[in-house]
């Protein structure tokens, strides 16, 4: 394998698919988002754990923002992306404002210390692809490590080598409320320890912009100007408290246009914690797939309510199935949250562990039902998981077999997931991230660590068998030299 397959141009086709993609939606929709920009339950120590302060205001206009800001900006940090010098590297969010197929070399966002001994929250899309990545703290330079991140929230985590750091008070994001004072703290254009004000204008918003296998869109939006740079910056109340990630915002210029969006604090503290315990979120699936309540589905199915989601799929011998879920049923509280939709379905199971009881009401045929699910892991057991992956430069890549609810989704007994795309030979061979290989010379692809020795060493004729991440299967023979 001394020499590789001359580029195919995937990028470059890429971006011309994603640029149609955007062109042909619906102009009268708003536009879309854009940002440059346990069963063992012990937490990690943070300093910013919530404590509420006991009388704090929440609606009422502060007299400053001075004790908020005095709170908060020592504990928020200027990231920047040393992405390489690969004329190929650019991002769905350089798309967005206008730069689509320029080459990046250092991008730059926010991000907020959540522990004094060098724990830092920012946004996954601040810190992709990068080669090497800086925080800037009060002058001051570091090189950091990226702990993990989660695509479906949008949630990185850094590691810098420093001890008793302003780590930032937590907040709830659970308690705010709309029409509650916000700030946003952050680094737009380059401006270090910018603060800007607003109020919460909406939670619970989906906003279809996360990637991912199983994407959590509950965002905060708020009026608080966000601008590129704000990315993984604080959202925090008028105590200074976080309350959220700073992370999108709706507009046609790249600018700050009205509407910015913040992944909840709660949410983010949750995966952050994972991340930094066990190196992947654990997450905890119901085994259902489900759909937001609309006015025409409503009539179409006869249901008399809005709120709350529809069963559109049981996963065979999933949680749900073991606790008598059908398909159409409707989904209207976990535990003992209400779900008024999409959103606060996702949020409500993002708080709950693999194996955690949790008790469900639902409509069927306009009855209402309760059941109790043990929720389970993404290997389909009920315990803590840390997946293994075979991370190779080589390659260009890391491989993960598939898990319980990918093999259900795309009908396949097994297979190896490529994640993480980076320059290398599967991208000189034309795979895309998210493709499963099931098939190699006609042999069962099951263990990372074995797929990626054979290939990083194979030479001659190579047939690979899977299936895209669109479903569509592909079967693509290649000479190896």
């Amino acid at each position: 394998m001394n020499s590789l397959f001359k580029t195919t141009g995937v990028s470059f086709l890429a971006g011309l698919a994603g640029a149609a993609f955007w062109t042909t939606f619906n102009f009268n929709k708003p536009e879309q988002f854009s940002d440059y920009p346990q069963n063992n339950k012990t937490e990690v120590s943070f300093a910013s754990q919530y404590n509420p302060s006991p009388n704090r205001p929440t609606t009422d206009a502060p007299i400053s923002f001075v004790e908020a800001s005095e709170n908060s900006t020592e504990s928020v940090v200027f990231i920047k992306n040393f992405s390489g010098t690969d004329p190929r590297r650019y991002s769905m969010f350089d798309y967005f404002f206008g730069g689509g197929g320029v080459p990046q070399q250092v991008s730059t966002g926010s991000g907020v210390i959540i522990s004094d001994d060098g724990y830092i929250v920012t946004n996954n899309h601040v810190i992709d692809r990068a080669e090497t990545i800086e925080v800037v703290h009060k002058k001051r330079t570091y090189k950091a490590k990226l702990v993990g991140t989660d695509k479906n929230t949008d949630i990185a985590v850094l590691k810098i080598e420093e001890t008793n750091l302003p780590a930032i008070k937590r907040g709830s994001s659970r308690d705010l409320k709309i029409g509650e004072w916000v700030l946003a703290v952050g680094n737009p254009f380059n401006l270090t320890s910018t603060v800007t004000a607003g109020i919460v204008s909406a939670k619970e918003r989906q906003i279809n912009i996360l990637g991912g296998d199983f994407p959590l869109e509950s965002f905060i939006q708020t009026d608080a100007p966000i601008n590129p740079g704000n990315s993984g910056g604080a959202l925090v109340n008028v105590n200074g408290e976080l309350v959220g990630i700073n992370t999108a915002i709706l507009s046609r210029t790249g600018s700050y246009t009205g509407y910015g969006f913040a992944v909840p604090v709660d949410i983010a503290m949750k995966v952050s914690n994972d991340l930094i315990q066990y190196g992947e979120v654990q997450k905890a699936i119901p085994g259902i797939e489900a759909v937001e309540i609309t006015p025409e589905l409503a009539e179409e199915m006869n249901i008399k309510t809005l709120d709350g989601v529809i069963v559109t799929h049981v996963i065979k011998n999933g949680a749900a199935e073991r606790a008598g879920l059908q398909r159409n049923d409707v989904i209207t509280q976990l535990g003992s949250q209400a779900i008024t939709g999409k959103g606060s379905f996702e949020e409500a199971l993002s708080y709950y562990y693999p194996g955690d009881d949790l008790s469900v009401t639902y409509l069927r045929s306009g009855s209402a039902k309760t059941a109790n699910l043990q929720l389970q892991n993404l290997e389909g057991g009920n315990g803590v998981i840390k997946r293994e992956f075979y991370s190779s430069s080589i390659l260009g890549a890391r491989l993960e077999a598939v898990n319980t609810i990918e093999k259900d989704k795309f009908g396949v007994d097994h297979g190896i997931k490529i994640t993480g795309l980076t320059r290398g030979y599967l991208r000189e061979l034309g795979l895309r991230e998210g493709f499963i290989i099931t098939q190699i010379n006609g042999n069962p692809a099951k263990d990372p660590d074995k797929v990626g020795a054979y290939l990083e060493k194979f030479s001659g004729r190579l047939l690979l068998e899977g299936v895209a991440s669109n479903g569509q299967p592909f079967m693509q023979s290649y000479s190896i030299r």
